[in-house]
């Protein structure tokens, strides 16, 4: 193999079965000619995924966590072992379609100033899905609160390639040189918010963000359908957007943010007792993590407690950050 041009990263939590496919529509939509490497890390899975790479007998790059971390970390430890000059981040549950990958890297190579190329992401039964956004910040926030945001703040609309203020990392293009250049991923986010964070950073050293929405992928999202199972992931999820607000914004901005962030989940609880089939408690959950984010357990407790089980790590942290 020469020079490598492109890396594959792609970071799996006990998603064995979703990662074989994963890998599976990496070999299928590869573009033939393009020196390239595929890097897994397993972030310390309980279901045999890092024996099933393994068991595949193909040129991957294993990197196998005994402890468990979080997305910013996993995504940065692969950027950080990468060859590639362009690294795509995947998710293990994210399949590329045919044509992806040519898109991405054609967009980032008609645009020098720009350094992450982010995909069309389409749910299971190939509808496309809200992808790229505004930057957070109050007027995102007001937007919200009045019921405007696929308007207004969604930003994956059109046919052409367009710059956004962030994407989603489930299928995203970056340079690795300009990630490098503003500190890789802030592991201070355990998982949401975190290519937020890095896409402001970009930007604010004067790098695009763009959305190609011909390179498409599959996102099979596997998230808790029970409330008690999504708590977490909504804890993480409020707080991975505080930490984003207090880290770019003011105290007044991202406390009226965080109000405003509220509102429109107690309406859609009010509206979820007479609507069949929706629950209120979870938007009155989203809710009370808005106005209240260091509250709760989140995705990060749940790491330290199974890495505590394994006699990894002492629990470091109950609660928010």
């Amino acid at each position: 193999m020469g020079t490598v041009r492109l890396s594959f990263c792609v970071v799996n939590t006990n998603g064995r079965e979703l990662l074989r496919a994963c890998l599976d529509s990496i070999a299928r939509t590869v573009p033939g000619g393009l020196e390239h490497e595929v890097l897994v890390l397993d972030n310390a899975s309980d279901d045999g995924s890092a024996e099933m790479v393994r068991g595949l007998g193909r040129d991957i790059r294993l990197i196998a966590l005994a402890e468990r971390e979080g997305k910013a970390a996993n995504d940065t430890r692969l950027l950080r072992a990468a060859s590639g000059e362009l690294c795509l981040l995947l998710n293990e549950d994210t399949e590329l379609c045919e044509g992806a990958v040519a898109e991405l890297a054609g967009a980032l190579d008609r645009d020098p100033g720009a350094a992450v190329a982010a995909a069309q992401l389409l749910d299971p039964s190939g509808a496309p899905q809200p992808c790229a956004w505004r930057l957070p910040g109050l007027g995102t926030a007001l937007a919200s609160a009045l019921f405007l945001h696929r308007r207004l703040v969604v930003q994956s609309r059109g046919e052409q390639v367009r710059p956004v203020g962030w994407a989603q990392s489930s299928a995203m293009l970056v340079r690795r040189s300009a990630v490098e250049s503003v500190g890789w991923l802030d592991s201070a986010f355990f998982v949401y918010s975190d290519e937020t964070d890095l896409c402001r950073r970009l930007g604010d050293a004067g790098w695009r963000i763009l959305w190609v929405p011909r390179a498409r992928a599959v996102h099979r999202e596997q998230l808790a359908s029970d409330l008690a199972g999504a708590r977490r992931r909504i804890v993480e999820f409020h707080r991975g957007r505080a930490g984003y607000l207090r880290k770019h914004h003011s105290r007044p901005v991202a406390l009226a943010a965080r109000l405003l962030g509220a509102w429109p989940y107690l309406v859609r609880a009010l509206a979820a007792t007479v609507l069949p089939g929706h629950d209120p408690r979870r938007y009155l959950v989203h809710a009370r993590q808005a106005l209240l984010p260091w509250r709760g357990e989140g995705l990060r407790e749940a790491a330290e407690a199974r890495n505590y089980s394994k006699g990894l790590r002492k629990p470091a942290s109950t609660g928010g950050r």
